[in-house]
């Protein structure tokens, strides 16, 4: 499933959220302090491209929970809502639960994304 699974999500829904990933990690690296942080965005939107198949590991320290208050405040809010409202609407059929349980992965990750590792 992993192979199908990720060119399938790529088409209907990937390319969107990875994109999503991508504008965010383009505004953050817009100002030298935002940068490790747009990088990181950059790393994440890669596994929203194609998320079959890998697993996220979620840990960090107090300087992750730092950034993870500022990304949440700036960020993280708008990037969950929007993988939460479209994994809601793929779950409605049964062919897009799997696609939707992918969507609710990233908006995990969209919420807290630093300190976790691919």
């Amino acid at each position: 499933m992993g192979c199908l699974g990720n060119i399938l999500w790529f088409i209907f829904g990937g390319f969107i959220s990875g994109l999503s990933w991508a504008l965010a990690g383009c505004l953050w690296c817009i100002t030298i302090i935002g940068i490790p942080v747009g990088m990181q965005c950059f790393k994440f939107a890669s596994l929203s491209f194609f998320p079959f198949g890998k697993e996220v590991q979620y840990g960090g320290g107090a300087g992750s929970l730092l950034l993870n208050i500022i990304w949440l405040a700036v960020s993280g809010i708008w990037l969950a809502a929007e993988f939460a409202i479209i994994g809601v609407a793929l779950c409605i059929t049964i062919i897009g639960i799997p696609f939707g349980l992918q969507q609710f992965k990233l908006a995990q990750l969209a919420l807290m994304p630093f300190g976790s590792t691919v």
